[in-house]
């Protein structure tokens, strides 16, 4: 089996709709570190699960500098996750969302 991880950093803003008074209900942005977790048990034609600069391009294209609303329904770290694992197909199996410091989701497939 083998398994590749991408790191990606994206600025992009969003604004929550939560049942309760947050400060997060308000527009605002994060500098996200994300990790891309795939795996595959053959590699490609080129010896590659999936070219680095084409997770890098589809996840980049999609989110950074972007507002997040606009992409995804409700953009919290746990649906940015798994937004992300779907859009990079089959081989994620795993993604990681950092929103600051001490604040990360992660989505398993």
């Amino acid at each position: 089996m083998y398994i590749v991880i991408k790191r990606l950093e994206i600025s992009a803003s969003h604004k929550l709709k939560l049942n309760y008074k947050s400060k997060c209900e308000n527009l605002h942005g994060h500098n996200w570190i994300i990790h891309i977790y795939l795996k595959y048990d053959k590699l490609d034609k080129n010896s590659m699960i999936y070219d680095f600069t084409d997770i890098k391009k589809s996840i980049m294209n999609k989110l950074d500098h972007k507002n997040l609303n606009n992409v995804i329904e409700q953009p919290t770290a746990e649906n940015i996750a798994k937004f992300i694992c779907e859009e990079i197909g089959q081989q994620c199996f795993k993604v990681r969302v950092q929103e600051s410091e001490g604040n990360i989701a992660i989505y398993v497939r």
